[in-house]
């Protein structure tokens, strides 16, 4: 009786061609017969969207793509096979440190080790020299499939990885080990064929980090890294890491009073008198933007368990949220569960579709624009806050829009063009990423169906780029997401539109129509900034503290030379300040120098210097930031005509008409 013939796969390349090959070919075996120079350059492959490397068996079929150090995608496979190297070093420095996980990230590599001492610095440096000695012996990656009894005892010393082989009892998952050299680790991959690939990295930091992010774990040593398959790319990168270091908020936000941190209100900011100005002008520059087309309103910080269990909160967010003990509800007897039977709130909406569900609507009010600026509270763990960047009490420019189902194509452009717009007048640039069902969700299929249907044919019919951010929706609906690039390339995710069709059912909105019939409306949720807390260290460290006039805290500091010209010096500090400008007259008994010294500290735009010949003539000498000692001659007026003009076009940077030494 003959053998069964092997099953076949089909493969579509690029061009259009085929190949069929049976199943476990390697992928490997498939690029050497496209082409020997194909193979050299390729890095891994993509089988129908998902990637592996060019050891792992063939299993489907689909189209078949090679990538080579030019694609995007091979970058995540060369840092992956970064972080195996990496833990290599450290089993041959460390043999007895226990191996975490090894992921590759956005901006690089960690691995997580479980070790007796932290590691200092000294002991990245010799990290990082083993490491060369990896990648200099050229260790192929070598892949096998092992059962998970042999598993076991691959890693019988390896209590971390024991755990993680826990996971796949009773799965159909296949346990495949990656060897380089004498490391072997439990690893899905996909790998670089072989050590060699990585040429062109850096060890960042080390820090603590809780086993599988469990705080009640064992804290482990998370090591840093980040490569690239070229030597300017990595160069660039530590360029802004270090442009980054400079800039970073916390610091400047010392340096620059605008605000603190105290341990009796962890994650939550106290803003400075200047920091407090800094927050109100953002404040009002948004509230200006909507004063028009936007209805501001103010809603309770607190609400009963039953409107998160309406909303689907209470049971998809409620770890996140700061839970009220209800006295009646334990004096009545409740277990202590019920008793926490209230929330502050940790985000706008259901307190916007009350307002909503109020009152009657008719079609031609809609759309309609809730927009507030209250306080809001989520229960970060402790380890994860992190300067304003990370907090637990924040304020967003949180909008929700009722609308027509007819309205969304319109209503997105409309949102649209607002946020970037908004953006620009930062200098701040913005990608768009488009985002879709999540595992957690509520909602039918159906609604998500139809849901992610319009968001994207809304975002399509703008004409602008995007890209797919796939299972990363709102667990109530898909959105549109703002990627912003700030001044040294750095992305952040800001804004968002989310488009939800679950609130008004769970909700019970209605507008009446044009046929005088009850119909749902569809929810957009919008943010632009995300947090002003957040936006706000992202604009310290955009600018590196130096704000435009119109946003900086301080927009002009009067320098009386000496006793003499102090009248004279109050009183142009008065003018300015009565066109509603911050001004403040510096007349401290420091030095001249001493006092221009601490203006150029505190990053303010303009400095005027007032002497005996500026109060005689009207006049003041004008040093602007950022030009040095160069100071400019100008009558009061003159001067307070532009500062008023940059205010009020809110110029990026302050202008220089020319300047006299």
């Amino acid at each position: 009786m003959s053998a069964a013939a092997p099953a076949m796969l089909l493969l579509t390349l690029p061009d259009g061609a085929t190949r069929e090959v049976p199943v476990g070919t390697l992928p490997r075996e498939v690029v050497g017969s496209i082409g020997p120079r194909l193979l050299l350059a390729a890095i891994a492959v993509a089988v129908d969207g998902e990637i592996q490397d060019l050891m792992t068996p063939l299993r489907k079929g689909g189209a078949f793509q090679v990538l080579t150090d030019k694609d995007p995608r091979a970058l995540a496979v060369l840092r992956h096979s970064g972080a195996h190297i990496l833990a290599t070093a450290v089993r041959r420095l460390r043999p007895e440190a226990a191996i975490g996980f090894g992921p590759a990230i956005d901006d690089g590599f960690y691995y997580d080790f479980q070790v007796a001492k932290p590691f200092t610095p000294e002991d990245l440096e010799a990290i990082e020299a083993e490491m060369r000695k990896v990648v200099a012996e050229k260790y192929p990656f070598v892949r096998a499939e092992v059962s998970q009894a042999e598993a076991k005892q691959v890693f019988a010393d390896d209590p971390l990885k024991l755990e993680r082989l826990a996971d796949f009892e009773g799965s159909d998952e296949i346990i495949s080990t990656y060897t380089d050299g004498p490391f072997t680790d439990l690893c899905r991959g996909p790998h670089v064929p072989d050590t060699s690939y990585l040429k062109h990295f850096k060890l960042l930091s080390a820090a603590g980090a809780y086993w599988r992010g469990d705080e009640k774990r064992q804290m482990l040593q998370r090591i840093y890294a980040t490569a690239f398959f070229k030597k300017e790319e990595l160069d660039a990168r530590l360029h802004q890491m270090e442009e980054a270091k400079k800039r970073d908020h916390r610091v400047l936000g010392k340096q620059l009073d605008l605000f603190q941190f105290f341990p009796h209100a962890p994650g939550a900011a106290f803003w400075t008198p200047k920091g407090t100005a800094l927050w109100n002008t953002l404040e009002a520059f948004i509230r200006e933007r909507q004063r028009e087309d936007f209805l501001e309103i103010k809603t309770p910080l607190l609400y009963t368990k039953k409107l998160w269990e309406q909303s689907g909160h209470w049971g998809k967010y409620k770890e996140n949220m700061f839970l009220v003990w209800d006295k009646e509800e334990a004096e009545s007897g409740s277990s202590p569960e019920d008793s926490l039977s209230m929330s502050l709130k940790p985000m706008n909406c259901p307190s916007h579709h009350l307002f909503f569900h109020a009152d009657k609507h008719s079609y031609r009010e809609l759309p309609k624009r809730f927009v507030t600026f209250d306080v809001l509270h989520r229960n970060e763990i402790s380890g994860a806050l992190s300067g304003l960047t990370r907090v637990r009490q924040f304020s967003q420019d949180d909008c929700h829009v009722y609308l027509r189902e007819d309205q969304i194509a319109s209503e997105v452009k409309f949102l649209m063009d607002f946020i970037l717009s908004y953006y620009d007048t930062f200098g701040l640039t913005a990608r768009l990423k488009f985002a879709t069902r999540p595992e957690q969700r509520i909602g039918s299929d159906a609604l998500w169906d139809r849901a992610e249907a319009a968001l994207r044919a809304a975002l399509e019919s703008t004409g602008r780029p995007y890209e797919m951010k796939e299972g990363d929706g709102a667990f109530y609906g898909p959105k549109i997401d703002f990627d912003v690039l700030d001044s040294i390339g750095r992305a952040w995710q800001l804004g968002t539109i989310q488009l939800d069709y679950n609130a008004p059912e769970r909700f019970d909105l209605e507008y009446t129509g044009e046929d005088n019939a009850a119909h749902r409306p569809v929810v957009i949720h919008r943010a632009v900034s995300g947090s002003f807390e957040r936006f706000l260290a992202i604009l310290i460290e955009h600018f590196a503290g130096a704000f435009p006039v119109w946003l900086a805290p301080e927009q002009v500091r009067i320098l009386p030379i000496s006793d003499d010209v102090a009248g004279y010096a109050k009183e142009v500090t008065a003018k300015f300040r009565a066109a509603g400008l911050r001004a403040v007259c510096d007349d401290r008994s420091d030095t001249l120098n001493y006092r221009i010294r601490d203006g150029e500290i505190m990053k303010v735009p303009y400095m005027a210097v007032l002497g005996k010949r500026e109060a005689e003539s009207g006049q003041v000498a004008v040093r602007v930031r950022g030009a040095g000692k160069k100071q400019e001659i100008v009558s009061v007026d003159a001067f307070l005509a532009r500062v008023l003009d940059e205010t009020r076009t809110r110029a990026l940077t302050p202008s220089s008409a020319g300047a006299e030494s």
